[in-house]
């Protein structure tokens, strides 16, 4: 019995460091459970998040969910999720970005998310700096992102494919008083752009990179 005691509690000590020791080695943690908004933070319109079978969708008034499940912010990291836009449809994902009760973010830069809404900046594009009119993607399919920064260096990828290889110069200025769109260090956060956007996001997880 004592024996078996001993055994579980080195089995528990292990996995606890292994878990611990995944977040420093850099290995991917999954940011959403598929069932709750858990580890995020929405802005105003909270009711513009729903978590709709094991997807988070947003659809309603100008709302953005900052990820808020860890203390330390994110510096050189790479992010992956999946996303799917309905026809019209406009959002954004985030990263180096702070909360905000109100507005657009001002701090960090968007990686577009948008296949057939008006903006010319389509889903892919860094937007404002780098800015790509056709992914080839289509409404009603999922796609993968990926954005990956070291330093000051930018990838991001849709279906692997790299749309986005941007290295911001030293001492960049803020594009402009209200939009910083420069690296610093931060959260990520998604966008639910208005009222006639409807956009679903599933898969998302991140790693840190030294």
């Amino acid at each position: 019995m004592l024996r078996t005691v001993l055994l579980l509690t080195t089995a528990l000590l292990t996995l606890t460091t292994n878990t611990f020791a995944s977040d420093k080695d850099g290995e991917w943690k999954t940011m959403f459970d598929g069932k709750s908004l858990d580890g995020w933070k929405a802005s105003e319109n909270r009711d513009s998040w729903k978590v709709v079978d094991g997807n988070l969708v947003c659809h309603g008034p100008r709302s953005h969910l900052f990820y808020s499940a860890e203390k330390d912010t994110f510096k050189n990291f790479e992010f992956e999720c999946e996303v799917m836009t309905t026809p019209g449809s406009n959002a954004g994902i985030y990263f180096h970005t702070r909360y905000q009760e109100t507005g657009w973010p001002r701090y960090g830069l968007e990686c577009q998310v948008n296949v057939t809404q008006s903006d010319p900046k389509k889903s892919g594009s860094l937007y404002g700096v780098v800015d790509v009119p056709n992914p080839g993607l289509k409404d009603n399919e999922w796609y993968k992102t990926s954005i990956r920064v070291e330093g000051r260096h930018i990838v991001i990828k849709i279906n692997d494919k790299i749309t986005v290889d941007y290295t911001e110069p030293e001492g960049k200025p803020a594009f402009s008083a209200e939009f910083e769109r420069r690296l610093g260090d931060g959260t990520f956060a998604l966008q639910a752009h208005d009222p006639d956007s409807k956009v679903h996001f599933r898969n998302l997880k991140v790693r840190r990179l030294k």
